[in-house]
């Protein structure tokens, strides 16, 4: 006959330390449930939704008690007309029950926008807290990543045979569960560089008086809404010459353009793609595999990468990314009559640029910002928008990434909110740059957010000073823009360039100068006042003594029936503003002079 079955052997009853860690084990348990992520992004976009409709019932509400308002003046006017008519005592009568009545109706109608106002605000600070706590509940520890990463270190070093320490602090500080995936892959690379080419062997430390144990520090903290992630090493740090003699090697820089480097310039080569290989990396005081890696990484998340190195000391890299992607703050700029937004953590302060602020440093526009001289540009035509602004004093936006600081000139400031960033739709967006997303707004416009790395890598491309022309092809230049701002950013391309720019504001004050002037080239815009841009080439080339002067027109206009336009009003060359650079003016420029 089959046995009956044992009884289940009781557990030993937990020793007395154990017994208030146990409880909070199941106390935390009790209180914990596993949800789909798909369900968490879900709750995050409904909740971004409601936070813009009430946003909207705000609006509404405020538009209510306006309209209620009028009501009440126009309620006073039929008062004060009936107290000025001379009418019989029993319309008299009449009109006193109607003006008790209009008071009555007049009371019960702000008693209702009051509590209809109070009641707004309530829902909107409740949907707000519901996206705050959503928000909240996508986070997850960093420890869930950085557990397995002292492991990972000690298999590297012991292949390398060197000996290392991980540090981590504040691994329970949390992050967008769906950045995890990159913020991973991001410190890997970081922790295998350090350990292979950061590092030194240990008789190689010793002999520089170093432990022989290399130490790597993990560094987590939270500023506002942004995450710092810090990897730092004690090792060799980088050979800014021998970054700089690879550069050259690889052929990525001219020797003369290495010469001209700044320290840090020099250091960034490591993020160029392939820019070492392993056998050269083992020669070099510093590191390169990946790195281009982690910068795409973390800048489609909208962070930034930073790094600092002193040779012989070590190297630290700083990741600076938003701890949330689900709601973002941002500040709201209108171009024209759109709005784009930008993350408010990328933003440093709103200026109004004044006329004697500005200044020219090696060919670049750039205005005084804290004591420090910040590039200048008009944000329209860097995103291929048409002109700039046409302000005496423009409203301007100093962001930074990284290091790097610019002054962004805009049309007007519309308001800073918290929004729900959404995935740019369809083929139109999808893919463009300077874009990172969109947002509704609570009027029904949806306002464009735009991706701040790839604005300031743009800036950057634009402020880099170049090598000037000789003196036998400096040029005289004529450029005609109505727009200040735009005229001083393109001016100084052309006087990076080496030549000489006078400037007009319009056709009609063009062709007046090159009536007593002469000139080598002219760069025209060509939505201006009074003579836009393909008239005034049309005038030019319709002049026989100026006809032979080459015309290239710079417009935001970038359909092929505008370039058509222009080519057939006699333009020499039609270059989009969005896509300017020192580059393409160059190349422009020498092929027509």
């Amino acid at each position: 006959t089959p046995r009956a079955p044992e009884p289940p052997v009781a557990p030993p009853p937990a020793r007395e330390e154990e017994a208030p860690n146990t409880a909070k084990g199941n106390s935390i348990a009790d209180r914990s449930i596993r949800v789909n992520v798909e369900v968490l992004d879900s709750l995050g976009l409904l909740a971004g939704d409601l936070l813009v409709e009430s946003a909207r019932g705000r609006l509404r509400s405020t538009e209510t008690a306006a309209l209620f308002e009028r009501f009440s003046r126009l309620g006073d006017r039929f008062l004060r007309m009936s107290e000025e008519v001379d009418v019989p005592d029993a319309i008299r009568a009449e009109l006193e029950r109607a003006e008790a009545d209009l008071h009555m109706l007049r009371d019960d109608a702000f008693r209702f926008v009051r509590r209809n106002g109070d009641g707004i605000e309530t829902l909107h600070g409740n949907l707000a807290q519901l996206a705050d706590h959503v928000a909240e509940a996508r986070l997850v520890p960093l420890a869930t990543v950085f557990d397995a990463f002292p492991r990972a270190v000690r298999d590297i070093a012991k292949t390398q045979e060197k000996d290392v320490d991980l540090v981590i602090e504040n691994a329970d500080i949390g992050v967008d569960r769906s950045m995890l995936a990159d913020v991973r892959d991001a410190l890997v690379h970081l922790l295998r560089n350090a350990v292979d080419h950061g590092l030194e062997s240990p008789d190689l430390r010793q002999q520089m008086g170093k432990p022989a144990t290399g130490r790597i520090r993990i560094r987590v903290r939270v500023d506002g809404d942004m995450l710092h992630i810090e990897v730092e090493d004690d090792g060799r740090g980088m050979d800014t010459d021998r970054l700089k003699q690879v550069a050259v090697n690889k052929r990525l820089l001219s020797p003369v353009q290495a010469a001209a480097l700044s320290e840090r310039e020099a250091i960034e080569l490591i993020f160029r793609p392939g820019f070492s290989t392993r056998e050269q990396v083992s020669e070099l005081s510093g590191r390169g595999v990946g790195m281009d890696v982690v910068k795409r990484k973390v800048e489609t998340l909208g962070g930034s990468v930073g790094v600092s190195s002193r040779q012989g000391r070590g190297t630290t890299i700083t990741l600076r990314l938003p701890q949330s992607l689900a709601l973002m703050k941002v500040l709201l700029v209108r171009l024209g009559d759109d709005v784009y937004g930008m993350p408010a953590a990328d933003v440093v302060a709103v200026m109004r640029i004044k006329p004697d602020d500005r200044m020219e440093v090696f060919g670049t526009l750039a205005v005084r910002h804290r004591g420090k001289p910040t590039a200048l540009v008009a944000l329209g035509p860097l995103l291929g928008l048409n002109g700039g602004n046409r302000f005496d004093k423009p409203p301007a936006v100093v962001v930074r990434h990284g290091d790097d600081y610019a002054a962004l000139v805009v049309d007007g400031f519309v308001d800073e909110r918290e929004v729900a960033v959404k995935p740019c739709g369809g083929e139109f967006l999808k893919g463009a740059p300077f874009i990172a997303g969109t947002a509704a707004l609570e009027d029904g416009r949806i306002a464009v957010l735009l991706h701040v790395p790839d604005i300031m890598t743009e800036v950057r491309r634009m402020a880099r000073p170049v090598t000037q022309a000789p003196a036998s092809r400096r040029l005289r230049v004529l450029l005609v823009d109505d727009s200040p701002i735009a005229r001083a950013t393109e001016g100084a391309l052309v006087k990076a360039l080496g030549h000489n720019v006078e400037e007009a504001q319009d056709g009609e004050e063009a062709y007046a100068k090159v009536q007593t002037n002469t000139y080598d080239l002219i760069l025209t815009d060509v939505q201006m006042p009074k003579l836009d841009g393909f008239s005034l080439t049309r005038r030019l080339k319709a002049t026989p003594s100026v006809a032979r002067i080459p015309v290239i027109i710079l417009s935001s206009l970038a359909s092929p029936e505008d370039k058509r336009r222009g080519l057939d009003a006699g333009a020499d060359a039609y270059l989009v503003k969005g896509e300017l650079g020192v580059e393409s003016l160059a190349q422009s420029i020498d092929r027509l002079t």
